[in-house]
Formats: C-alpha cells, structure tokens, sequence
C-alpha cells in the first residue's frame, strides 16, 4: 500500500483547503499512513484555536485516523505550535523533527527542511528564538486574539523578508544538506519547506543519495506517494489555476 506525504499545505479559508478535504477523503483514504511534514496551517496561534478552517480540518483527520490510516504531523514553520490538543482532535500523532523511519525496508529521513536553510541567517535567529520552551511559554499565555494579531504581524514581516531576500539564501545549504545525511547515516530525505518541488540525486561520502523536495499548496495540491521503494511526486490541479511542473 502507498505511503503519502504532503508538506506546506498552508491552510487557512482559501481554496487549497477545500481541496486538502478532498484529498483526505480520496488519495489518503487508501493509503498505508500520510505524512505531513510541517506547514499544515499557515498559522497556528495554540491548540485552543477554534476557527472554523481548523475544526474542519481536525475533524476530517480525526475521520481519517479513525478509519485505521496513521497520520504524522510534523512542525513547519508556520505551526510549530501545534501540541496535544491538536493531536487529541485529529487523532494524528506529532513526529520530532528530523525524524528517521523506515519505508519499505529503507530508513529515510522526514524533516520540514528549514533547519536546512542555514545560509539565511536572519530566520535561523527567529527560529531558535520561537522554537525555546521559555519564548512558546510567554506567548501561549497571550489571550488567543493578542496571538493571533501577532501571527499576522510575523507573517506579513515574512512576506517582506522573502520580497528581499536572494532566492538561493532562502534555499537549501548544500553542506547543511551533507551534514544531514551523515548525522542520520540514511541515504533518502524528504521534506519541505522550499516550495521547490523535484527530485535530487546527489553524492555523499562517495554514495549516491536522493533528496525529495515536496511542493507547497498554494496554486496546486502536490503530495510523494512511496510504494514499493517507488517514490513518485504528483500533482493535483486546481480547478481553473494552471498546473505548476514541479522543478528538479
């Protein structure tokens, strides 16, 4: 049976979430497990968030897990909030991230890919900085609306960051990259966060290794389906936007 795995979903009340829905009840109905592996929401201000987008979404999860298909959601940037009461709602289960699992008899690697990201210095601040327990603390203990005015603030500073900043420093380092595969002694990854779908064959320590890139949902839905050591990226169209060919 497939294995699937989606990343960067970025879900809020737009039109990727309706087509999210969709493919939880079609493609991941069938298949072995569904990885998610960060950004499932474009933002996450705390598990007692309760806006119509995500009770939906917890609750199509929950119909999912419940029909026997494991779910692993992992933290992205954008959600890395994300806790137990989350995971008590949709019935998924939280993966560290990185994290190693074995695929069809193979160990690879699962991480949302911007810990990957080193050369951009300015975000890999913020992220250690958001991601300490003391920083999730304070912020938690917001009322939900402060958070949630903050959570606009941060992404439209986001916005702005990315609007000026070179496209290759946003990318992945390739030595960052090495050091991964070494650290995890695999030689597959997959993850996120980039929104540069395709697939990379490489060579570490004088062994060919493969990088799988997952692609964002904001024009399209795209998921990895892993069946029988076949990993195939896919895309699915959205109706009336135009197809987006994943880049290698």
């Amino acid at each position: 049976m497939r294995q699937l795995f989606v990343s960067d979903v970025h879900l809020d009340s737009g039109p990727a979430l309706e087509q999210f829905l969709e493919f939880l009840a079609r493609e991941a109905a069938g298949a072995a497990a569904l990885y998610i592996l960060g950004d499932l929401f474009e933002s996450w201000v705390g598990d007692d968030d309760r806006s119509p987008a995500a009770e939906r979404v917890c609750a199509a999860l929950k119909t999912l897990t419940g029909s026997g298909v494991p779910c692993f959601v992992m933290h992205g940037n954008r959600d890395f909030l994300l806790g137990p009461g989350f995971a008590a709602r949709s019935g998924c289960r939280l993966l560290p991230d990185p994290v190693v699992v074995e695929l069809d008899g193979e160990p690879v690697l699962l991480t949302h890919g911007d810990a990957l990201c080193t050369d951009d210095h300015a975000y890999q601040e913020l992220r250690t900085m958001v991601r300490s327990p003391e920083w999730q603390r304070r912020f938690l203990a917001l009322p939900l609306s402060a958070r949630e005015a903050l959570a606009d603030e941060v992404r439209a500073g986001s916005r702005a960051h990315t609007a000026r900043t070179v496209p290759t420093i946003m990318d992945v380092n390739d030595g960052a990259v090495t050091a991964a595969f070494r650290a995890a002694g695999v030689r597959r990854m997959i993850h996120g966060h980039t929104h540069r779908p395709g697939v990379h064959d490489l060579s570490t320590d004088g062994a060919a290794a493969q990088r799988i890139v997952l692609g964002a949902w904001y024009e399209q839905g795209s998921y990895l389906s892993c069946e029988r050591g076949e990993y195939q990226l896919r895309e699915l169209p959205r109706q009336g936007v135009p197809p987006v060919s994943p880049r290698s």
